[in-house]
């Protein structure tokens, strides 16, 4: 693994506007940067990187299976009571995933190490799928790098395929806070794709669902809404006004109920006590058991629940040595042992590692000069050289 400094395409910033990739830029800083890319071996993917996915993510469905049979799981996890029957039901019936991605840290240097599962409303998808695509191939054109690269990448053709099955020819509601431009960028792109597996569908804006007497959702033409993505998280879903109808609605959603358990950062000492010592795990703790103590003084300290790195603190020889700041906390922490993520030209890479319809399809980089990823973190392209 590799990180290459390479010429830019004179031309990205048009080629973005015609793709509709309008948040390329955010408040005035760089977020899609091709002034570099990260180079990785074939190897490097499927050993390093697809093969561990593939196991975690079976690991997972194992941990989602144990913690619904167990109320001292949903405990620890801080999920509210009145909706554990409720995501009990999705998961036994089998409500169908889309989409979700494992953040690793790999250096190339030993197996990659597990870092959070962003399992409910992982963005950066368009991005991933599609611009990093059109990147390669014009790269490669440009002689920007060599010509038999290649990308791990498959993420636009499994996402139209896991659309035609999980949907099943319903109508299909996509909701979001659209005034968030990134928000809004990722929903076009998975309306996009819904229409190329052959379903119809309407955008609405989270605030615009309604409800009925009876407690069915429906949109502002007061169509009943049968199958809804919403990249909306879970915790905030079931706090809402509208929660308590949730139980009761016919509404399927994607993602499903019971990714809330999996969207939790208390799936990383779950998985830890499951799979002690596994390569691809960093051991971790509810900050309050008294086996965090194994970790030392030094660890990172994560909300159960949290976005885009808020509320994570480094901790060194018990001085926090970096920390984001944030909304998050009032429901717990989890610690967990400090990985390296690797100094490349004095960046930190983190890699995502994406799942479409429970199988790894793709990858996507994030750097940033600090080791702890957040909002303003660079997307970077790879390839496979």
């Amino acid at each position: 693994m590799r990180r290459i400094t390479c010429p830019e395409r004179s031309d990205w910033q048009a080629t973005a506007a015609a793709m509709g990739f309008t948040f390329h830029t955010l408040a005035g800083e760089r977020y899609w940067d091709e002034s570099a890319y990260y180079a990785l071996s074939l190897d490097e993917i499927e050993r390093s990187i697809e093969g561990p996915t593939a196991e975690i993510e079976a690991m997972c469905r194992e941990l989602v299976g144990r913690v619904i049979a167990d109320d001292r799981y949903l405990r620890l996890l801080k999920i509210p009571e009145q909706f554990w029957t409720y995501i009990a039901a999705s998961w036994k019936r089998g409500d169908p995933s889309l989409y979700g991605r494992m953040d690793f840290a790999f250096t190339g240097k030993g197996p990659a190490k597990l870092l959070e599962y962003n399992a409910d409303t992982p963005t950066s998808l368009f991005e991933a799928a599609v611009f990093q695509w059109t990147w390669l191939e014009q790269a490669i054109e440009r002689q920007i790098i060599p010509s038999r690269s290649d990308q791990y990448n498959s993420l636009h053709e499994n996402l139209i395929g896991a659309w035609a099955k999980v949907a099943k020819g319903r109508h299909l509601h996509l909701a979001a806070v659209m005034a968030s431009e990134e928000d809004a960028g990722t929903v076009c792109y998975l309306e996009d794709v819904a229409r190329q597996a052959g379903l119809t569908t309407t955008m609405i804006d989270i605030e615009q669902i309604g409800s009925r007497g009876d407690g069915s959702f429906v949109d502002m033409d007061d169509r009943n809404i049968d199958l809804a993505f919403k990249l909306y998280p879970w915790e905030w879903m079931m706090r809402e006004a509208f929660g308590g109808n949730l139980k009761g609605a016919s509404t399927r959603w994607i993602e499903p109920p019971w990714k809330a358990i999996l969207s939790n950062k208390g799936i990383l000492p779950l998985l830890w006590s499951m799979f002690p010592r596994h390569p691809n795990l960093l051991a971790a703790y509810f900050d309050d058991d008294p086996a965090a103590s194994e970790l030392g003084s030094t660890y990172v300290r994560k909300p159960l629940y949290s976005r885009e790195g808020a509320n994570v603190a480094i901790v060194t020889s018990g001085e926090v040595l970096e920390e984001q700041p944030g909304p998050y906390g009032t429901d717990g922490y989890i610690r967990q042992q400090l990985a390296s993520l690797g100094n490349f030209s004095e960046q930190y890479p983190v890699l995502g590692s994406w799942i479409v319809d429970g199988n790894p399809s793709g990858l996507s980089i994030r750097e940033d000069q600090t080791p702890i990823t957040g909002n303003s973190s660079r997307f970077l392209p790879h390839a496979i050289i």
